[in-house]
């Protein structure tokens, strides 16, 4: 059995970034990932004129109630979606001129729900180029709150946005929500700010936060779910292989450590205890179908292994991974019929069928980590595949090649 030290979880170390910067107090963050990501997030609040000091294995944050310490600031969010639409609605709870932009590959992301819901709440904020997406000002005179309704199909980040605004408002938020898409990211934030002592509460379809602010604290950060997939995945791909990942068991906050149940349905052996995950190869994969919906930054992984499956695997209701770095659902097909695969995809799903994955091939990343990461298990037992761009997994785990390469060359 090998055991993998998985980094830090990056949803969670961008609200933690968030919430303590709002928080009362200096809060300290163990284990934070450090990642182009994560740094871009900590440079965005030093550039907002809050004090951020970084050590090995923690980050110490002092944080501002009332908003940014600086009264202007121009802050470049670089690729960080986390970055790009979390920073300008916390600087909107302050007072002051702060400019956003980010890079070319963000600013082909979309915004436009967000900053609609912004300015509903009275916030003035200008897109400088296209509408609904980056860069974008923000004239800030602090936010008074009420009630709004958003759409959150594309991404959850906007709902969780909002959501940690609620406590800095002078009268509270109550967020009605037409649609939602990656659920469980949303259950993580809800958990981080009660952690943080904000009042929080769902009814059906509406979420009612009060104006409680925060407090500081330390918080410990869990390892990255959606990282560990891979080795999660390359485990059961390989017979006679398992892995272990500590510090992801039974009270998990991310919903993405939900990937290990479809390998368990494909056939692996799965064990989710305490503080640890392990999964284990049967020597089969077996087809299937699945909704990724509420675990959708895992698709890829899922489609990397699928050609070995038994059966056809298919996977459905992830329409919004068409908007992520990338469309991840056209890359895994582009790349997965570059090995000779049989592939088939619509608006929200992906059909891959089994067949021997043939190199060499240079998978095309798109510059997305993801592509990368995913198609580095389907590499294990594919000679000859190479990458357009692998130091692209700098966004979220800049040592990935050394980690896997060791993962691999360990019995």
């Amino acid at each position: 059995m090998t055991v993998i030290d998985i980094p830090g979880s990056k949803s969670v170390t961008a609200r933690a970034l968030f919430l303590a910067a709002a928080a009362e107090g200096t809060t300290t963050l163990l284990r934070p990932l450090v990642s182009d990501d994560t740094e871009g997030f900590a440079e965005g609040l030093a550039a907002l004129g809050y004090a951020v000091r970084r050590e090995p294995g923690a980050w110490h944050i002092e944080g501002r109630p009332a908003g940014p310490g600086a009264e202007t600031a121009d802050v470049y969010c670089r690729d960080g979606a986390t970055t790009a639409r979390f920073l300008p609605t916390l600087a909107a709870a302050g007072h002051g001129t702060y400019r956003f932009d980010a890079s070319e590959q963000m600013r082909r992301r979309p915004l436009g729900p967000l900053t609609t819901a912004l300015r509903g709440l009275g916030v003035d904020l200008r897109h400088g180029g296209k509408e609904g997406h980056h860069p974008l000002d923000v004239h800030a005179h602090g936010v008074k709150g009420g009630a709004l309704t958003l759409d959150a199909g594309q991404s959850s980040q906007y709902l969780t946005a909002l959501l940690m605004l609620g406590p800095l408002t002078a009268e509270g938020l109550d967020i009605t929500v037409t649609d939602l898409v990656s659920e469980p990211y949303v259950e993580i934030t809800l958990a981080m700010m009660r952690s943080f002592s904000a009042e929080v509460r769902r009814e059906g379809r509406t979420y009612r936060v009060a104006p409680t602010g925060y407090r500081a604290r330390t918080y410990g950060i869990e390892p990255d779910a959606s990282t560990a997939s891979y080795f999660f995945a390359a485990a059961a791909l390989q017979p006679g292989r398992s892995v272990t990942v500590p510090g992801l068991g039974t009270g998990a906050l991310q919903g993405d450590l939900a990937f290990v149940d479809v390998l368990r349905r494909m056939g692996a052996d799965v064990e989710i205890g305490a503080d640890a995950t392990t999964v284990r190869s049967t020597g089969t994969l077996r087809g299937l179908t699945v909704t990724m919906r509420d675990i959708s930054d895992t698709m890829p992984t899922l489609a990397a292994i699928a050609p070995f499956a038994e059966g056809p695997v298919r996977i459905e209701d992830v329409a919004n991974t068409r908007v992520k770095e990338c469309d991840r659902l056209d890359a895994c097909a582009e790349n997965l019929r570059r090995l000779g695969i049989t592939v088939r995809t619509g608006p929200d799903w992906i059909e891959i069928h089994p067949g021997t994955p043939a190199g060499p091939v240079e998978i095309a990343t798109h510059g997305d980590h993801r592509i990368v990461m995913s198609f580095a298990v389907t590499a294990l037992r594919t000679p000859g595949v190479t990458f357009d761009d692998p130091g692209c997994v700098k966004k979220t785990f800049p040592d990935f090649h050394r980690v896997f390469d060791t993962f691999v060359r360990t019995p």
